[in-house]
């Protein structure tokens, strides 16, 4: 799919402090002359803190880095996880539309975004609170067709299914990520057939699901009490053992 930078730009960029000093801590976990492999973690920084990548940031992360800017663009268009364009101010859902989706209903999932939030991708809704766009493969083959939105995935969705996640994000809450159909996971839909007499209790959610229940981030994303990812590798000691994976 084709991935061009939006036609309108804002004329700079410049990290904020606390920003600054987290990037150029993630540049100190590369050794010297290899600081270019912390592109990926830099320019996630920068679209969270204006909400989407611009072009200013792409070059402002690149000079960081000493790359070029035009390696730095190759990134930032290569991957789906960076949005080019603005994006809805609660959510922006992003539809896979590669084979196995595809096949089960993919074409469905975009109906819904076309009609309840733009009739064309990378558009804000009216309301500025919603914004979609069809993506290549997210790798969640087994449990097609499905969603991501922000940081979760929303899997076997009908359009129905869609249609009410969007309707409850629009009123403040988040349904639970993972299957919606009531699988546990990417078993098949009558039970699981092998690995069965493993023992112990059933988890009421997978890992992934109980993951996103636990942090949160859509919904302080929502709310704007996001927490920022930290860096304990720059503490030492008992500081560096304070800081655990509910802050990254």
């Amino acid at each position: 799919m084709l991935r061009r930078l939006h036609h309108e730009q804002p004329d700079s960029f410049a990290f904020t402090p606390a920003n600054r000093a987290w990037a150029e801590a993630q540049i100190d976990k590369y050794p010297p002359g290899r600081q270019a492999s912390a592109i990926i973690p830099l320019l996630w920084r920068a679209q969270e803190q204006e909400g989407w990548l611009t072009r200013p940031a792409i070059e402002h992360v690149a000079d960081m880095l000493g790359m070029a800017h035009i390696r730095a663009l190759e990134v930032a268009t290569f991957y789906f996880m960076f949005q080019l364009s603005p994006i809805g101010s609660v959510a922006h859902v992003q539809v896979c539309g590669t084979t196995s989706c595809l096949i089960c209903g993919a074409e469905d999932l975009i109906g819904v975004c076309r009609e309840k939030i733009a009739d064309t991708p990378h558009k804000l809704s009216a309301d500025g609170r919603f914004s979609w766009e069809e993506v290549e493969c997210l790798g969640a083959c087994a449990n097609a067709p499905m969603v991501q939105i922000g940081k979760d995935y929303y899997e076997d969705l009908t359009a129905e299914r869609l249609s009410f996640i969007l309707d409850e994000l629009a009123a403040g809450r988040v349904p639970l990520p993972g299957p919606q159909n009531g699988r546990f996971a990417s078993e098949p839909l009558g039970g699981p057939t092998s690995l069965t007499g493993q023992g112990g209790r059933r988890m009421e959610h997978n890992a992934s699901v109980d993951l996103a229940r636990t942090i949160g981030d859509t919904i302080k994303r929502i709310e704007g009490t996001e927490v920022p990812l930290l860096t304990p590798w720059r503490r030492s000691g008992a500081a560096a053992e304070d800081v655990k994976t509910d802050g990254g």
